[in-house]
């Protein structure tokens, strides 16, 4: 995604009587050439246009940042005493390295 400065969010906002004037077309070939634009609604933000790519883009850092804080505060509960080691927990279960030979396991 593109950072925005100031002029570049001025060049951003658009009003929403473009689309009333049938100019969705071209708004949208903007947002792909230009990047996210900003609609406005009686001088107030209505919502942001953006290209799937950039939307895709935002999701993956939220989600990433999102499993961070999740890891952090796990972390920050972590007490090695308390915790297993793979060879452990597959005794515990009665699980053995043969069993899992034939596994797949796909990790993202």
């Amino acid at each position: 995604m593109r950072e925005m400065s100031i002029m570049g969010t001025m060049r951003a906002i658009i009003p929403i009587t473009r689309f009333n004037k049938g100019e969705a077309n071209r708004i949208f070939e903007e947002v792909e050439a230009d990047g996210t634009k900003i609609v406005m609604k009686n001088n107030r933000p209505a919502c942001i246009l953006m290209s799937p790519g950039d939307y895709e883009t935002l999701m993956e850092t939220l989600s990433d940042y999102i499993l961070r804080e999740e890891a952090e505060s796990r972390m920050a509960g972590y007490k090695p005493e308390e915790s297993m080691s793979q060879e452990e927990v597959m005794k515990s279960f009665g699980i053995t390295e043969a069993d899992l030979e034939d596994v797949d396991v796909e990790i993202e």
